[in-house]
């Protein structure tokens, strides 16, 4: 009898092993990758003070000549890539989402009045002032870097692939982009706008219109 229950236990050996490894388990697990950009700094000088103060004329305080301006386009950029594998059937998926987000400004642009003339004090004392502003957007990025790349990954790099119905993970991936997400991260850098007020004081900008022994004033009048 021992050979017998021996062959039986064989056969239910082989009737209970594992079925084929599963196709979705292949694919990469869902990804974010974040690029924050720098963008080129253009100076711009072909505007007097007057187009100047009618440009900046929303952040500028009522009565003050605006003499330089610094200005920032937030622009968040999007690429992805969805591998994917779908079953037999052709009625469901597994799919893993790829992300890579740029995101900075662009154009960066400083305006200095062309009643300063480059290299004149005037012209160096408001250029400075500028920097200040294109620092503060650039550590703006950095500052929120660390809070985009836990609040995306939280969402979108899960463990395993996405599973559901056959070709709806792409479609559904760009929509929730467009309509969640695209807009979550413009606000995000474009919050900058808070830090930029805080150096366009009153005091600040009494220093700078008063700086250069006179400079300054001759050159609006």
């Amino acid at each position: 009898m021992a050979p017998l229950r021996f062959l039986l236990a064989l056969f239910a050996l082989a009737f209970v092993a594992p079925a084929r490894a599963d196709e979705c388990d292949r694919l990469p697990p869902p990804s974010v990758t974040l690029k924050r950009f720098v963008e080129p700094v253009t100076v711009n000088t072909q505007f007097g003070y007057r187009e100047l103060t009618h440009l900046g004329a929303a952040i500028a305080r009522p009565g003050d000549q605006v003499l330089g301006l610094t200005r920032g386009t937030a622009v968040v950029r999007v690429s992805t890539r969805t591998p994917s594998y779908t079953d037999a059937t052709r009625r469901w998926e597994c799919a893993s989402p790829q992300l890579t987000l740029s995101y900075g400004f662009s154009p960066m642009l400083v305006y200095v009045a062309k009643e300063f003339p480059a290299g004149s004090c005037a012209y160096d004392e408001i250029y400075r002032h500028e920097q200040r502003h294109v620092s503060t957007y650039q550590k703006h990025l950095e500052g929120i870097e660390k809070e985009l790349s836990e609040t995306l990954n939280r969402r979108f790099a899960t463990n395993r692939p996405w599973r559901g119905p056959a070709g709806q993970t792409a479609v559904q991936l760009q929509q929730e982009l467009n309509e969640r997400w695209l807009p979550y991260l413009k606000r995000q850098i474009e919050r900058v706008d808070a830090a930029q007020a805080l150096i366009d004081t009153p005091a600040e900008y009494a220093r700078v219109m008063n700086s250069c022994q006179g400079e300054v004033k001759r050159g609006l009048r």
